[in-house]
């Protein structure tokens, strides 16, 4: 289902203005350098250039409908106990919830004290124990809220309650990805806001991921004591998913050369700015894999079928990378390659089931009739 020809034809034309006036080091993700073509849903596509050895056989993709469209700006993606979904608008402000069946639209309302503006607003959401959690940016900072949702509330979300606050904003690199692991602690993806020293800095919540119990406290068993910090040295997480055996994986966007999957472990440093991508150096732990900036700029990330799989924004494409343990068993696999244009966010539905949301409508796409939708997916 690709979209329209004419929609292509102006998309290659806006990549040329684009690409002759955009510095390639200041944003979130670089603009495209060619038009779209349509691929096959369920093709395997060419490994990445960064991989060695031969793509695995297996790894396929099926588009099998479409759950929504008609989103604006849409960001994070939540499932909310029997199978609907929660999905922020980064810049309308307002969460809605999607039928997990019919796809039918509620409007929850405008989340207060979002202060949208360049890569910042309503980002990522997380669900638990009748909560929902959001990632926002506000006048001052970029924040953790939580919400009173269901219950009394009925389909209405309560007063935001702050979580954690004092994390760095910027025009650019605000992270926003959250999610809760399977130790029922919440994590966070931030970004270091172009200010690349404040990676390195631990007592700054830039730059790094940080793990806190529900209520903002750190988490037990942090690496530093008293601090919600768990790993730093990182540029700008957009995605955090954990495999079937409760290893962390996180995706980064590069600056000009290399875009990252790491394996996350506490205390560690990833070495942004000092390094991007496999650098080998000492005290820096090296990326699983890799991608020009061209082919990714990823954003959200899911396990299934002992693959992690990562949206990717500017590459538009959703990357596969079989995992064997805490190392790749192949080369990353590319799908749906400009099928459905820029892609933000994927979550895992269970079994080989996955939720997919384009990103044409954030300002950097070209929107096509029934931009931005939410497909439903089969992936093994």
């Amino acid at each position: 289902m690709s979209r329209p020809a004419v929609v292509k034809a102006l998309w290659g034309a806006a990549v040329l203005v684009l690409v002759a006036g955009c510095s390639s080091g200041g944003t979130e993700d670089r603009p495209g350098t060619a038009p779209p073509t349509s691929a096959s849903a369920s093709a395997t596509a060419p490994a990445s250039p960064s991989g060695s050895a031969t793509a695995p056989a297996g790894g396929r993709v099926a588009v099998t409908g479409t759950l929504t469209e008609g989103l604006k700006s849409p960001w994070g993606l939540a499932e909310l106990p029997g199978g609907d979904l929660l999905v922020s608008s980064r810049d309308e402000r307002t969460i809605t919830k999607v039928d997990g069946r019919t796809g039918a639209k509620t409007s929850l309302g405008e989340v207060p004290g979002v202060v949208p503006g360049g890569e910042g607003g309503l980002m990522g959401l997380a669900v638990r124990d009748g909560w929902v959690y959001a990632y926002l940016t506000a006048e001052s900072d970029n924040r953790i809220v939580r919400m009173r949702y269901g219950g009394a509330e009925g389909d209405r979300l309560g007063v935001p309650q702050p979580v954690l606050t004092g994390i760095p904003k910027g025009i650019v690199h605000n992270g926003g990805r959250i999610a809760f692991g399977p130790d029922r602690m919440l994590y966070a993806g931030t970004g270091e806001t172009g200010r690349t020293g404040l990676a390195q800095d631990r007592e700054s919540l830039g730059g790094k991921i940080l793990r806190m119990t529900p209520e903002g406290r750190p988490a037990p068993g942090n690496p530093f004591p008293g601090s919600v910090v768990y790993s730093y040295g990182h540029r700008n997480v957009q995605g955090i998913a954990w495999d079937d055996q409760g290893r962390l994986w996180a995706a980064e966007f590069g600056q000009n050369t290399w875009d990252e999957l790491n394996l996350v472990e506490p205390g560690k440093n990833y070495g942004w700015p000092e390094a991007e991508g496999r650098a080998g150096k000492a005290g820096f732990v090296d990326p699983v894999a890799q991608w020009p900036t061209s082919e990714a700029s990823p954003s959200g990330i899911a396990y299934a079928r002992g693959a992690i799989w990562m949206a990717g924004l500017r590459g538009e494409r959703l990357w596969r990378v079989p995992l064997a343990g805490v190392e790749r068993s192949g080369d990353p696999q590319a799908f749906l390659s400009e099928e459905y244009g820029r892609l933000r966010t994927v979550l895992a539905g269970g079994g080989g089931r996955l939720w997919l949301v384009t990103s044409e409508t954030d300002g950097r796409g070209t929107p096509g009739p029934g931009d931005d939708r939410i497909l439903r997916l089969e992936v093994s």
